[in-house]
């Protein structure tokens, strides 16, 4: 087994506030600055990329949700900035990261949609501009949020499901302002396996009436919703692009029939364990080419060993410690933690990541198609959108489990013609192409790899705006 952390270094007893609590909130100028890092020099540049208009500094607010007991989910919201109209105007989106355990307060903010990057510089693609944007370190245990006691880390998707429930029940509560407003959830990589067993169980709760909010769609954003179609894609992909010889294929292909043999006869724990071994033995076959992007290359931190539960170690360094590089890390421990004045000081951020993507194991290779198909049986809009340069979650292996939907649609989508997509009136490159039958679409993003807003955030920003029924 891993290490497990020390209690005395991660794990404290605190009360906290939450969203009755405006102690430690900011809501622009009614407030003061909690610190100097709210307005850094120059984010009063930052440019609506529709009209070019400058645009003040976003609102905030921010806190902490006990979803269990001794279970804390941290969570950061940014009310839309945009000429296109206030808040009140534009929906609001849950974002979700990926890892299990990877930060959506911190990769999912400075290093993709929220209005700064990782150097505190305004970010013109910001999706502030079409949406107001809540971000959820989750499951618990991610970012800032935290545990108690080890044996409260999330261990399938049902848990992660019930504790999000507990979080936008009382979100959606106490910030009425938001009742409303069309209410999207957004989604990268593992994220969107949680989000769409969120947007089922939030859409039933909506019909029941035991959460208020006006729920509008979700979006899975090259996400990890059937593991064995993308196991099974990787080899002919890598082939495709000349990233692996016949040799290679070969070995791909043997070890991702050992994963499908796993997995049909339920053995999960098993089909993780080769899962580690079909990325390792891609490593050595593409000279380290990256998951996250295949015209780039991630050399491993580390060579195999006899420690146990190596595979895990080595999962984690590919999929989740990647987002807690140190330029994020000395962000988040330092100028962010200090502005935000609520983590206990028994808290480090990223400090339980490796216990949530641990716990999280026997759950990774399950599939959750058939949520999916629910969704669409329900009439909830749902988007998927992949980047062509990934490899982890390719194109390809999107494509394969769609075609095993059992929605009454999938004919006449796939009979769809796709359409080009530009950034912008004036442009000649093809940013992406788009298909949409009633209440399921598809865009494939060109030039971007794993994480789409960081790729590709005109197009992304396009895309949002598209899916959220926004002028673009």
């Amino acid at each position: 087994m891993l290490p497990v952390p020390q209690s005395r270094r991660y794990f404290c007893l605190t009360r906290h506030s939450s969203f009755s609590d405006g102690k430690h909130r900011n809501q622009g100028t009614q407030l003061p600055d909690p610190s100097a890092y709210h307005r850094p020099p120059g984010l009063t540049a930052l440019k609506d990329s529709c009209s070019g208009a400058a645009l003040e500094p976003p609102r905030e607010l921010w806190g902490y949700v006990q979803v269990r007991s001794k279970a804390h989910i941290f969570w950061w919201l940014y009310y839309a900035d945009s000429r296109a109209g206030g808040f009140t105007e534009l929906p609001l989106i849950l974002w979700l990261q990926g890892g299990p355990g990877s930060s959506g307060c911190g990769f999912g903010n400075f290093e993709e949609i929220g209005p700064l990057d990782k150097e505190l510089k305004p970010r013109n693609t910001t999706w502030l501009q079409a949406a107001s944007i809540l971000f959820v370190d989750n499951p618990v245990g991610t970012g800032f949020s935290y545990v108690d006691d080890c044996s409260l880390f999330a261990k399938n998707l049902t848990t992660v499901v019930s504790d999000m429930m507990v979080f936008l029940k009382e979100f959606f509560t106490h910030r009425t302002e938001f009742q409303s407003i069309p209410f999207y959830i957004f989604s990268e990589s593992y994220g969107g396996k949680m989000a769409a067993g969120i947007a089922l169980e939030l859409h039933n709760a909506v019909q029941k009436g035991s959460i208020k909010c006006n729920f509008a769609g979700v979006a899975l954003g090259d996400s990890w919703i059937s593991p064995l179609d993308s196991v099974l894609s990787w080899g002919p992909y890598l082939y495709s692009t000349s990233l692996l010889d016949d040799h290679g294929l070969a070995e791909v292909t043997a070890v991702a029939k050992e994963i499908m043999d796993a997995i049909n006869k339920n053995e999960y724990g098993l089909a993780t364990e080769l899962w580690s071994k079909a990325e390792g033995i891609i490593e050595e076959n593409t000279d380290n080419v990256n998951f996250y992007n295949i015209m780039t290359k991630e050399v491993p931190e580390m060579k195999a060993d006899e420690q146990e539960n190596f595979h895990l170690v080595r999962l984690y360094q590919r999929h989740v410690k990647i987002m807690h590089k140190n330029n994020l890390n000395e962000l988040m421990n330092g100028p962010i933690r200090k502005k935000l004045k609520v983590i206990p000081d028994c808290v480090k951020w990223g400090g339980q990541s490796t216990k949530v993507f641990e716990n999280m194991a026997e759950d990774f290779m399950r599939p959750v198609i058939d949520i999916v198909d629910q969704l669409l049986a329900a009439n909830v809009n749902v988007t998927v959108y992949n980047g062509q340069l990934d490899l982890i979650v390719d194109t390809m292996g999107q494509e394969a489990w769609i075609r095993k939907l059992k929605w009454p649609g999938l004919k006449e989508f796939s009979q769809q013609r796709w359409k080009a997509l530009y950034v912008s009136p004036e442009s000649t490159d093809t940013a992406a192409f788009h298909k949409a039958y009633e209440n399921f679409a598809f865009f494939w993003i060109l030039k971007a790899g794993h994480m789409v807003p960081s790729d590709q955030g005109e197009m992304a920003l396009k895309m949002v705006r598209m899916v959220t029924q926004q002028k673009h």
